[in-house]
């Protein structure tokens, strides 16, 4: 069984750290990207606004983090020309990593098609070693199959990664969910990633999708190829527990 700290320094090197407020400024882009490369190890990316995505690019260069950006977000709409021009404007940018939100309202109403054709579009675009993390809005799909059916079908459309929320949502990742969405990942077969996000902000936060990621697929498995954390204040509970001080309350995603 791992300790606090064993367990914050292994979720540091798995957290894309995250700024997604909507008063986002520069300024604030200059500060995530200092954050990310820290004392104690390497986040494995920042998660910003596509308008950001030159500013980290360049603040970050020769780091090896990467730069991820959010595209149809946070409404997951219907209108796939447009999340494709988004998409290529993200990547022209220098994006490394495009988290989709994928049409779950649509998916609600048993619209399989335009969720799947919009996952598949946007995956047509992004030439590896880019990464496309689907995000399903599990908070608002709620119920048990349509967790399990939304996970099995973006993989099925070439998701890289799988993800639980937008974090602008009232609920975000939970456990259950993770276990549901780690199982599809499993049976699956195939080499998809899992992030949570929104919520996690104490390293007992981080411990709880480890230990589900040892249980569920091995004690190997998760590396920042196959486990992310989309977090934003969780990064200063990791650095106290490692330090063992007291981190302050924290705010955001």
């Amino acid at each position: 069984m791992s300790t606090r700290k064993e367990t914050a320094l292994r979720a540091i090197a798995l957290l894309d750290l995250t700024n997604l407020n909507d008063d986002c400024s520069k300024a604030d882009i200059d500060a995530l990207c200092e954050k990310a490369n820290n004392a104690y190890g390497k986040t494995a990316a920042v998660c910003i606004w596509p308008r950001f995505v030159a500013q980290a690019k360049s603040l970050l260069q020769g780091t090896g983090i990467k730069v991820a950006t959010v595209v149809n977000f946070p409404a997951g709409g219907t209108d796939t020309d447009a999340v494709i021009e988004e998409t290529k404007a993200a990547l022209a940018s220098g994006a490394d990593e495009i988290d989709l939100v994928f049409p779950y309202r649509a998916f609600l109403v048993g619209d399989h098609k335009t969720a799947s054709d919009q996952i598949a579009a946007i995956k047509a675009l992004i030439k590896p070693p880019c990464k496309l993390k689907v995000i399903l809005e599990t908070g608002q799909l709620i119920h048990e199959p349509l967790i399990r059916n939304a996970s099995k079908l973006a993989i099925a459309a070439g998701a890289d990664f799988i993800k639980t929320s937008t974090g602008k949502v009232a609920v975000n990742a939970t456990p259950e969910t993770a276990r549901l969405m780690l199982r599809e990942i499993k049976a699956s077969g195939k080499p998809v990633g899992f992030k949570p996000a929104g919520g996690i902000k104490t390293t007992e936060d981080a411990g709880v999708y480890l230990a589900l990621a040892d249980e569920i697929l091995g004690p190997d498995w998760a590396s920042p190829a196959t486990l992310r954390f989309g977090a934003s204040g969780v990064l200063s509970d990791l650095i106290a527990t490692i330090e063992g001080t007291s981190a302050a309350p924290t705010k955001g995603y």
